[in-house]
């Protein structure tokens, strides 16, 4: 791989469980717990202090109970109220409550609170009781307004599902405080009785004037209806009976005039008759039809009987005498005496029928002239009845309203007398000793949660910028192979370079014999000799992972030597306790044998070719061909040889080596080799196709448990039974 195809860390991410998620956030907050207790504590300080130093407040709490109307004391149905309550209906009264509960925080209730209670002098209502300076306490005073300050003590808390409300007041006196709360919900009745004194006060004012004024109108329209009815004579009676009066004349006269004209008609029929009987004949007197039509009184009747016995006796003698005989002639002139009488009776019926017919044709004449009387009165009554109406209708109309508004007005004034209230106090506020604030318990709940919180963060924003490695994921995110971990060596050990010879079952022991099979089992078909040991940055423990290494490929039987290449800061000597002055360097120059610079240990199969006197130029030393025939030299004496090298990043020592041995070990100190850092050294010694065989974690605390991997490297220390249980 080129260095321009180096994986990155985001390219080695793979998906994690939640599990894993949960196991990464508590090895965090592990890691981090001293700073999370740090923050903790100092949260928990800051807040008992922010607690110790915040004013006592004492709450106090008033119970109202609010009503849709006061008590009826006069009849609802006689005398109405001027402020109306409205129907009762569901969304009528939810807004009536509302309005209510402003009302009661209104600044106009909040005035008579001040007012009452003197709390625009009161130092501690206003908030300036602290300031001595006394400028600077009356500048002050002119800048607060205590109206608003009152309204902010005040908190109106209605109980759900019920007509009462809560006022609750948090002061620093608790006096004072069931004293304002109290006075606000007395001020509040107050406010609502002015209001509703007022509202009738005003309407009474304003009916006043409307009834004033509505008398001066119905008293204009009474006259000129007066004078209207004085000017069409119609004073006596009213407009409705006149017209009713000349209705029933017109009705009477029409019926008058009716039976008048029928009367005349059959007194014409009559008089036509008499007058066409006078006309005819003697000979046709004795028709007996025309005197049943004409006469019909007994006298007419009576010579009507006589005058036909006398024209059937005069016929008698007719048919026995001879027409001179003196029968016929006394016969004859007594006919002709009836018949005179008989005229001169009919005469006097026909004079006396022309006389009555003549009455009947006045009589008419004269009804009739009294019905078109009647009906031109009629139509004049018609003709007035539009004005009549107008001026009529304009009286009721001022006569009704002036009615309507006297009865308001009455009303208006009766229910302004009345001083009841739909609202009443049920529970006055009464003074508690306990203060309310500041709540310590829950001051330190909060206090306590924030230094969780803030520890937390802190602890997850330092791990989001830390860019040291710590794990072993980590470690192959970067692209190398995790050989395994080296746990911190504590002070039971005097030489960590040697804690496998000396603590032989401990953890560091197992470590790095996990290290070394590891490392003999990446080649199985290779024999590896020349094994690199180096890191990134100076004091990340590569010297003693070279040393623990050789320790434990030497205990598994093989020829091991541990070659010291770093000619700048050597150590191997001190940790062998081992003289300098023949080494590696001497036997490159050739100023010593090989035999000579070589020494054995105090472990068993374990030699030891310490660096020698420190060149000026280390990194020429390295590169000669001398140094390339030395390490093959070597390589057919020892099995294994473990080469110490100065740090990648600092020289170029490490990248002349790599490309020399068989394998190379990176080594990187937990908490502190950073990525980058570890980036670089894969990309060097790439650069110089060295083969890189892993990276080992050291250092790493196991004791913190941070991890459970980690953990388990632990205990395998204590799993040997006896002391004869050596490790291998």
């Amino acid at each position: 791989m080129s260095a321009q195809q180096l994986p990155t860390v985001a390219e080695h991410v793979l998906p994690e469980s939640p599990v894993v998620i949960l196991k990464r956030i508590w090895r965090v907050l592990l890691q981090r717990r001293w700073l999370l207790a740090s923050i903790f504590v100092a949260s928990l300080v800051a807040m008992s202090l922010y607690t110790v130093k915040q004013q006592k407040l004492y709450r106090a709490t008033c119970t109202l109970i609010i009503d849709l109307a006061a008590p009826r004391v006069l009849d609802n149905q006689q005398v109405q109220d001027v402020v109306d309550t409205g129907p009762g209906t569901y969304w009528y009264t939810r807004e009536y409550y509302e309005t209510q509960y402003k009302l009661i925080a209104s600044r106009a209730v909040a005035s008579r609170v001040v007012e009452k209670l003197h709390l625009a002098d009161d130092p501690l209502f206003l908030g300036i009781d602290q300031i001595k300076d006394p400028v600077l306490r009356e500048k002050r005073h002119r800048q607060i307004d205590p109206v608003a300050r009152a309204q902010l003590l005040l908190r109106v808390e209605p109980v759900k599902e019920s007509r009462m409300v809560t006022l609750r007041v948090e002061y620093p006196d608790p006096n004072r405080a069931a004293a304002i709360a109290n006075t606000f919900a007395e001020s509040y009745i107050a406010e609502s009785l002015s209001v509703r004194v007022s509202a009738t006060h005003a309407a009474s004012d304003w009916l006043e004037g409307q009834l004033r004024d509505l008398e001066s109108k119905l008293d204009n329209s009474s006259k000129e209806l007066y004078r209207f009815k004085k000017e069409k004579d119609i004073v006596s009676t009213s407009f409705e009976d006149k017209q009713s009066m000349v209705s029933q004349r017109l009705v009477a006269l029409n019926d008058a005039l009716t039976k008048t004209r029928i009367q005349r008609a059959q007194l014409q029929a009559r008089l036509e008759a008499l007058q066409g009987f006078a006309k005819v004949s003697d000979s046709e007197f004795g028709a007996g039809d025309l005197l049943e039509q004409i006469a019909n009184q007994q006298a007419v009747q009576g010579m009507k009987l006589r005058l036909i016995d006398l024209q059937n006796e005069c016929a008698d003698y007719r048919t026995k005498y001879l027409p001179n005989h003196p029968k016929i002639v006394s016969c004859e002139e007594r006919l002709k005496e009836v018949r005179s009488r008989l005229k001169q009776e009919l005469a006097s019926r026909l004079e006396a029928q022309h006389r009555e017919y003549q009455e009947v044709r006045q009589t008419e004449k004269n009804l009739l002239a009294l019905y078109n009387q009647a009906k031109d009165e009629a139509f004049k009554l018609n003709q007035n009845e539009e004005d009549y109406q107008r001026l009529k209708r304009a009286m009721d109309n001022n006569q009704r309203l002036y009615d309507l508004v006297l009865k308001r007005l009455k009303d208006a004034g009766l229910s302004g007398l009345v001083q009841m209230s739909n609202l009443r106090i049920v529970d006055r506020a009464r003074p508690l000793d306990i203060p309310v604030h500041p709540n310590v318990l829950l001051n330190l709940l909060f206090g306590a949660l924030l230094g969780i919180l803030f520890g937390g963060v802190a602890a997850f924003c330092l791990e989001y910028f830390n860019t040291t490695v710590s794990a072993h994921q980590q470690i192959e995110q970067l692209g190398f192979t995790f050989l395994g971990i080296i746990p911190n060596i504590g002070k039971d050990i005097p030489t960590p370079e040697l804690a496998i010879y000396e603590k032989p079952r401990s953890s560091t022991a197992e470590c790095c014999r996990s290290i070394r099979t590891n490392l003999l089992f990446m080649s199985p078909d290779k024999h590896l000799q020349s094994i690199l040991v180096t890191s990134s940055a100076p004091k990340e423990g590569k010297t003693t992972i070279a040393a623990n290494i050789a320790v434990a490929m030497a205990d598994s039987g093989g020829r091991v030597l541990l070659l010291d290449a770093d000619m700048r800061r050597p150590r191997t000597q001190r940790i062998f306790k081992i003289g300098n002055e023949i080494g590696l360097s001497s036997v490159i120059v050739g100023s010593a044998k090989l035999a000579d610079a070589i020494k054995t240990t105090q472990v068993p199969g374990l030699s030891v070719l310490v660096s020698g006197p420190i060149p000026p130029n280390p990194a020429e030393l390295l590169h000669a061909d001398a140094f390339g025939s030395l390490l093959r030299q070597l390589e057919t004496r020892y099995d294994q040889i473990i080469i110490d090298s100065p740090p990648v990043g600092v020289v170029a020592d490490a990248a002349i080596l790599g490309a020399q041995v068989d394998g190379t070990i990176v080594v990187m100190r937990a908490g502190k080799t950073t990525r980058d850092h570890a980036l670089r050294t894969l990309r060097s010694l790439r650069n110089v196709n060295a083969r890189i065989f892993g990276a080992v974690l050291n250092d790493l605390d196991l004791d913190s448990r941070t991890d459970g991997y980690y953990y388990d490297y632990g205990r395998y220390g204590s799993y040997y039974s006896t002391p004869d249980e050596a490790p291998s």
